[in-house]
């Protein structure tokens, strides 16, 4: 097994999966909506730890993408692409959405919760195995787009460890470490009212 090093800051938890050699995978989760930044390498540090390796022996990062906290991803994202930059090691992105159709053994229909009476959707034809694109829409329309047949997932929360086992099978050169929002971010940078900067 390639040892890897799953990591979740998409939803409101700190979610950390490490795959070990033997196919054994140990994991931590930690209930928070903000301070990820001030836990993550804190918690990497006593995941390693207690399972007797170091950063020396990890040989992949995976990190989910989202759509999810804007914040967040951008924490997850950062410290998977940090270790995986000075280790000289590949690293994986994964969408979320994809990240929760793995706890289910057949069809699934992911809704999320997008807020502003909206709903990120995707239907997956088995596990990792998108039927149709990630998507924001209308609540009503999602809610109507449901599958019949299908396994309905509304809970943001990934399972890290199915994380981590996925994310070591994937080609890093096709699921680039990018986030994945859906919706784009509200802050917008000025640019009508943008004062002109002058010639020192």
């Amino acid at each position: 097994m390639t040892i890897t090093l799953a990591i979740d800051t998409a939803a409101p938890r700190l979610q950390l999966g490490l795959l070990l050699a033997d196919g054994r995978v140990d994991v931590s989760v930690d209930e928070v909506a903000t301070g990820h930044a001030e836990l993550i390498f804190g918690r990497i540090a006593e995941l390693l730890a207690r399972n007797g390796i170091g950063y020396a022996d990890l040989e992949r990062v995976v990190t989910t993408t989202g759509p999810g906290s804007f914040t967040g991803l951008r924490i997850g994202l950062s410290a998977a692409r940090g270790i995986a930059l000075a280790r000289g090691i590949p690293v994986v992105g994964l969408s979320s959405l994809v990240a929760l159709s793995l706890a289910e053994e057949g069809p699934s229909t992911v809704l999320l919760d997008a807020r502003r009476d909206e709903a990120y959707f995707q239907v997956f034809a088995g596990p990792g195995q998108p039927g149709t694109a990630g998507d924001l829409l209308p609540m009503a329309i999602a809610q109507a787009a449901i599958v019949p047949g299908t396994t309905l997932i509304s809970s943001p929360f990934v399972d890290i460890g199915l994380v981590a086992r996925h994310g070591a099978t994937l080609d890093p050169s096709t699921n680039p470490p990018e986030p994945n929002y859906i919706r784009d971010a509200d802050a917008k940078p000025q640019t009508a009212a943008r004062i002109e900067r002058r010639g020192a």
